[in-house]
């Protein structure tokens, strides 16, 4: 399983050392919204060994008061993505505030400019036919609305069935937002994405790769309080250890 890292550009300055002295060894998932603020973010990139680039679609929502432009969000997005030739990107899936049929012609007008597939991120609302339709029809598809809990913990009993489906349709699956370490052994996706590395910052967790998972193990010796800096690069690399051995044992 490929586990991702996000929120690195958020926190850049206080990890891209670390990811350039790591080249090729670091999965990495951005948010435009956020990606697009940093100038010298672009830098970066070529040193992940794969990186996914999310539109930020729902950040874009929350930052605004008024009516959101999504035409010439769109049109940026879509131009970042030829600038920087990324290869793998999320569409935009904003069917509670547009519509599915909406989202569908973003997903070809993204498409058209860029030259290259989207990543459909399949929401429950789109229903079962639709889900099975786009494994037909792509190689890559995500499941949204893990993390905002629009998918109930009680539903994820459903997902060895999309993963099956998927896999049975040479489909890879990616969970968005899905953090539960525990759950990760259970549910085989071909990958999924995490901000936890993040909450040194936030919450003063400390992560320590125990040789098969992570441990939360309070404060770290020697650490002084309120170093978030240093935290959240002690956690960083933590989780990049996890992230290769993620790659052939889970």
């Amino acid at each position: 399983m490929r586990i991702y890292l996000a929120g690195i550009e958020i926190l850049m300055k206080r990890v891209q050392a670390i990811v350039r002295a790591s080249p090729q060894k670091i999965y990495a998932l951005s948010s435009y919204f956020y990606a697009r603020q940093h100038s010298d973010y672009p830098a970066l990139i070529p040193c992940y060994k794969d990186f996914l680039l999310d539109s930020g679609a729902f950040t874009f929502i929350q930052s605004q008061k008024d009516h959101q432009d999504w035409d010439g969000y769109l049109e940026e997005y879509a131009e970042y993505i030829k600038a920087q030739r990324i290869k793998k990107f999320f569409e935009l899936d904003i069917d509670l505030m547009v519509g599915y049929d909406k989202v569908k012609e973003y997903r070809a007008r993204l498409e058209k400019i860029t030259g290259r597939p989207c990543i459909p991120v399949w929401h429950k609302s789109r229903g079962k036919e639709e889900f099975l339709r786009l494994c037909d029809e792509y190689s890559l598809i995500a499941v949204g609305g893990i993390a905002v809990k629009h998918i109930r913990r009680a539903e994820y009993k459903y997902f060895p069935w999309l993963i099956h489906e998927a896999h049975k349709r040479e489909c890879q699956i990616h969970a968005l937002g899905f953090t539960n370490l525990d759950l990760l052994r259970k549910f085989h996706f071909d990958s999924v994405d995490s901000t936890s590395w993040t909450s040194g910052g936030r919450y003063g967790t400390t992560y320590r790769f125990n040789g098969r998972g992570l441990s939360n193990i309070g404060k770290r010796p020697g650490m002084r309080v309120g170093d978030y800096v240093q935290l959240d690069q002690y956690n960083f690399i933590e989780w990049t250890k996890f992230q290769q051995y993620a790659l052939t044992h889970l």
